[in-house]
């Protein structure tokens, strides 16, 4: 018979993944004195392809199934993911549960030698690992090189300290949580690079019939995040989009009105479609769904088919 205090943790092993393992299990014992929480690390298939963009390697889903797998299996009773990680849908058996308070949702440039992407020089290189950081960088700045870059995130900023890149784009969220801030030289708010759907964001999956766990987690749950990442998932959701499009969505909460705002581009930066909704709280998912449907029409459709038909004859 399993302990009812003990509470194990499933967790991808690279610094930013245990650091938020580490959060919800400080979270968890914070909540529910004498309980005991263990991390179990599991390696997924994203950790191990690290020379091959994620784009060519089926995306979201790279960084879940291993860790799915343990739940369903019983070897560990939750797992902890970054919310721009997390697929669609959920395998039977599996849910998600609290999406906890969010970091900062921007992505972050950094740099040795420049102060901002305004300043960087005709030709400069920068590195990311994200199609939607390089469409939007592309149509802003059609001047600059961009290259892959993928690895955990000391090891991308190391790549920048070696000289390899001119600057480097990474989630806010991950360098601050790590205190890697060092190199940070900008800030790019939304207005300038729209960000991924649930970044900056944690959530806890975990079994659909585990009562025990899902009380346990009920505390941690935190209504405003919730309710900003439902809307921007719908909307994620319904262009079924993945690694392999360059699609960013975010949504702010003021009182009880929602804001979200989405983004469809062409991966060579040519074309970006843009558009925003807003209304009540209560409808995030469904104006999840309104936006993408209105940026399906407005051109998205024809730029989602065009990707979709070069990945089936690539």
């Amino acid at each position: 018979m399993s302990d009812p205090q003990l509470v194990r943790i499933g967790t991808r092993g690279s610094a930013l993944a245990v650091w938020q393992a580490e959060w919800v299990k400080s979270q968890l014992q914070a909540h529910h004195p004498g309980i005991i929480v263990e991390l179990e690390l599991i390696k997924t298939k994203g950790d191990k392809i690290l020379d091959v963009p994620l784009a060519k390697v089926g995306g979201k889903g790279l960084f879940v199934k291993e860790l799915e797998e343990a739940m369903l299996d019983g070897r560990v009773d939750l797992a902890v993911h970054s919310m721009k990680d997390v697929p669609a849908e959920f395998p039977d058996g599996l849910m998600l549960g609290p999406i906890l308070k969010r970091e900062d949702p921007r992505d972050a440039l950094l740099s040795i030698h420049y102060q901002s992407l305004a300043e960087l020089p005709q030709g400069a290189l920068i590195g990311s690992s994200s199609l939607r950081r390089q469409s939007q960088i592309k149509a802003k700045r059609p001047d600059l090189r961009l290259d892959w870059l993928r690895g955990n995130v000391g090891t991308r900023i190391q790549k920048l300290v070696e000289g390899q890149f001119d600057a480097i784009i990474l989630a806010a969220a991950g360098v601050k949580r790590l205190g890697l801030t060092e190199h940070v030289v900008q800030y790019l708010e939304p207005e300038e690079m729209l960000p991924a759907v649930g970044q900056g964001a944690v959530g806890i999956e975990h079994r659909v019939d585990d009562a025990r766990i899902a009380t346990l987690l009920a505390p941690l749950y935190h209504k405003e995040t919730h309710s900003c990442v439902t809307a921007e998932r719908a909307f994620l959701a319904k262009l079924e989009g993945g690694c392999q499009v360059p699609i960013a969505g975010y949504a702010t909460l003021h009182e009880d009105t929602l804001t979200l705002r989405g983004l469809v581009a062409e991966v060579e930066g040519g074309r970006v479609v843009q558009a925003q909704c807003q209304g009540p709280r209560a409808d995030a998912y469904r104006m999840g769904q309104q936006l993408a449907t209105q940026l399906l029409e407005a051109g998205g459709g024809a730029i989602l088919q065009a990707v979709y038909n070069q990945d089936t004859l690539s």
